[in-house]
């Protein structure tokens, strides 16, 4: 098995709600706009973490930021500095230690109704 190295964080660090502070209300919210939906499901693609600057969205940089912050704040995303990259993942564990099969639940209603609207 080969080990990935990663270039070490900045010590620039961000708030991050910890594991029992995430609550459901706060991840369906984050999850309710169609933007923020769209870097979920993209980071649940994603085998290891995306920079933000790789996420091509139909909003401002400053709309943006504030879409990864609210991902972040709700628990949904850990971002962490690497270098001059803000590097974002999935907060995969945890949300499934708190909400058994959610994940997996959004990710499929997501994608079936990316299909029903892509299919008119």
């Amino acid at each position: 098995m080969q080990t990935q190295t990663r270039p070490p964080s900045t010590g620039r660090s961000l708030e991050h709600p910890e594991r029992d502070e995430i609550r459901l209300e706060s991840v369906l919210h984050a999850l309710s706009d169609p933007v923020r939906l769209r870097i979920f499901r993209s980071l649940a693609d994603a085998e290891d973490e995306l920079s933000c600057s790789v996420f091509e969205l139909p909003v401002s940089k400053s709309t943006t930021t504030h879409h990864f912050r609210v991902l972040r704040e709700s628990g949904v995303i850990r971002q962490i500095y690497r270098g001059t990259a803000k590097m974002s993942a999935l907060r995969r564990d945890d949300l499934e230690a708190l909400f058994p099969g959610l994940l997996d639940a959004l990710l499929a209603s997501a994608a079936h109704q990316a299909d029903r609207l892509a299919n008119g």
